[in-house]
């Protein structure tokens, strides 16, 4: 186990560049399975979770090339199936919530795919129904063995139908495409996830031979084929990470150039954080964001509290919300956090509340802060991870904080930023990771 101890009050300044982003990172490499063709991945992040579904491919019999710190080559001619219904597999599949996107792939090629219920953080309940009703769908036969937690989907062949998603879930819209390149016919997928992460992979498969229309909008027609070749595909830069960049600048009154951040692809993200009152200026491809000695939130134009809430793209992301959060409670005036689409992540605030902030919890899913306009310093004190968004949202309290902090769990920040301290430290951050019992 391992802790960071944070000295914070400290002004940052300098550029820093974000990693690949994890959520899309989880996708294309799941869609490797897709192809017996070689597959070149550049901008892979270098985490936790990224590496163990690596590993998991791997052990598969996925023939994986390191070609530089970022960049992979992968080749699923060889997959052993066998490996699936191993008890290894059954362990090593249960540690990251992703490695559900390799079900849709092996059904499409192979006719059949297992996995063990899927593990991850604890933000709330995270349904897999929209994945297996989608399989089933298209033709496949579904059980679910509650024993062992594992599931089972098999097919004698798949075909095209019209899917209506009862929920626009990322991840289950990612694995029902997948499944459906490779089915017999025409698939529509209506109430369809539409995030950019979900168009890279799209875009990547039209690359691969697949043959999908309305990619950016809920209505996805598939067009499925007989086969796929190979391509090469570079990841996004992680918008979680960019946002959180923005936060800690605004938190730490610091002047940070974010660079590369493709701009084009951030969506809502930059606007609520200029409602936040944060100043922040597109040049290029970069974000620059100056020194303030203050922000104020915005009201509505009736005068009435701000209220910031997520919602499925091209709305606000759920997982920049505890960064708003954060940000808010330094912030001039107050504003209402309302987190809708999960009903766990707002129980972090206790921390923050414990640190100084003016934080009333209304009930799981909504959060009134009312800003300190820098009038008084968050304090140091010792914290718990209980997830990787709010792991960085209270990295950034801390670095903020008059005083020294110390935040255990970091294992769950590890899942998804990489090199965080090397890079924090690089643009002037005092912070230092520790053993511990």
């Amino acid at each position: 186990m391992s802790s960071f101890i944070i000295e914070g009050g400290r002004k940052l300044s300098g550029e820093i560049l974000p990693q690949g982003a994890k959520n899309e990172a989880l996708q294309i490499l799941c869609a490797v399975l897709l192809s017996p063709k070689k597959i070149t991945i550049n901008n892979l992040p270098d985490i936790v979770d990224i590496n163990i579904l690596i590993d998991l491919l791997s052990d598969l019999g996925v023939k994986i090339q390191k070609l530089s710190p970022c960049s992979y080559s992968f080749q699923s001619d060889e997959i052993n199936l066998d490996y699936l219904t191993s008890e290894e597999f059954k362990t090593k599949g249960t540690r990251i919530r992703g490695s559900i996107m390799i079900v849709g792939p092996l059904l499409a090629r192979f006719g059949k795919g297992y996995i063990p219920k899927p593990g991850g953080d604890k933000i709330g309940r995270r349904r897999l129904d929209t994945h297996f009703i989608g399989f089933e769908k298209l033709g496949a036969i579904f059980s679910y063995d509650s024993k062992e937690n594992f599931y089972r989907v098999t097919t004698d062949g798949l075909k095209g139908t019209n899917i209506l998603l009862d929920e626009a879930s990322v991840t289950g819209t990612a694995n029902i495409v997948m499944t459906a390149v490779l089915a017999e016919g025409t698939t529509t997928i209506y109430n369809a996830a539409c995030e950019p992460y979900l168009q890279q992979l799209c875009k990547m498969l039209n690359i691969m031979g697949a043959k999908i229309t309305g990619i950016g909008s809920n209505l996805l027609t598939i067009e499925g084929v007989d086969y796929l070749g190979g391509c090469e595909h570079t990841v996004l830069p992680d918008m979680i990470e960019i946002g959180s960049f923005i936060g800690l600048a605004a938190m730490t009154q610091s002047e940070i150039t974010i660079k590369n951040v493709k701009y084009d692809e951030l969506g809502l993200i930059p606007n609520v954080f200029k409602k936040l009152g944060i100043k922040l200026e597109r040049r290029g491809d970069d974000i620059f964001v100056p020194s303030q000695k203050s922000y104020e939130i915005e009201n509505f134009i009736d005068g009435s509290i701000l209220t910031i809430s997520d919602a499925p793209w091209p709305g606000f992301t759920p997982d920049l919300l505890s960064i708003v959060l954060v940000v808010a409670t330094q912030a001039k005036g107050s504003v209402l956090i309302h987190q809708k689409m999960f009903e766990s992540r707002l129980f972090f605030v206790d921390k923050l509340i414990d640190m100084g902030a003016k934080i009333i919890l209304c009930d799981p899913h909504r959060a009134t802060v009312i800003g300190h306009d820098f009038k008084s310093s968050l304090k140091g004190t010792t914290l718990t991870s209980p997830d990787i968004r709010a792991g960085i949202s209270l990295l950034i309290a801390a670095l903020s904080a008059k005083g020294t902090s110390t935040i255990h769990n970091i294992e769950q920040i590890d899942r998804g930023y990489e090199r965080i301290i090397e890079r924090l430290q690089a643009i002037g951050a005092d912070i230092k990771r520790v053993k511990t019992q």
